[in-house]
């Protein structure tokens, strides 16, 4: 699959936007600071292509890309940013919710955290949310050029461990800067969407 080969579709603020034309859907979700668009902007090998804001918090729909015609690449809003207000938090659980309770939209769940940090409660609540919906799902640790090799087994562990992960599940070791883990996440994607 040319993951090169990418063009945004739509963006959904509400179920009736929702895409069910039976295409496989690769879902990315991650804390609004966690580096989610320079993951996916890595991944395609596009500098602007899923806005990077300056201001966490900038996606607050669903965006879908289509890669190579084949699957999806779904980008939920980013979570856990406080100086959103109260209103909005509550439209993009009401959203999530609505989204994760659709049988069969997601084939694969890329969680994307921080390499440097403990995943927070939020995080955890959408690793739960992942394991709900029943559906397959990897952890993409982002930022991993800023740990240093010394702490990141250690770092990897605890992951692993506070979001309850099963031996199953990969977690794969990513920097959008240097496309460490680039490859890894492809394969990923590919083997899970069965294309």
């Amino acid at each position: 699959m040319n993951f090169t080969k990418v063009e945004f579709i739509k963006s959904a603020a509400s179920p009736k936007d929702f895409i069910y034309d039976g295409l496989p859907q690769a879902v990315f979700a991650g804390r609004s600071n966690v580096g989610k668009s320079s993951v996916i902007n890595s991944l395609v090998r596009r500098k602007n292509f899923a806005r990077v804001g300056s201001q966490p918090g900038k996606t607050s729909q669903i965006n879908y890309f289509l890669i190579d015609s084949k699957a999806y690449l779904t980008d939920l809003p980013g979570y856990g940013y406080a100086k959103v207000s109260k209103a909005e938090r509550d439209r993009w659980g009401k959203l999530m919710e609505n989204y994760f309770s659709q049988n069969g939209l997601i084939t694969l769940g890329v969680m994307i955290v921080d390499a440097r940090h403990k995943p927070t409660n939020d995080d955890i609540l959408m690793a739960n949310w992942f394991k709900e919906a029943d559906c397959r799902f990897i952890i993409v640790a982002n930022k991993i050029d800023k740990v240093k090799k010394s702490a990141i087994n250690e770092n990897a562990a605890v992951i692993r461990e506070t979001l309850a992960l099963s031996d199953t599940t990969p977690l794969i070791l990513y920097s959008a800067v240097t496309g460490t883990g680039r490859g890894e996440l492809i394969a990923a994607i590919e083997n899970a969407l069965v294309i």
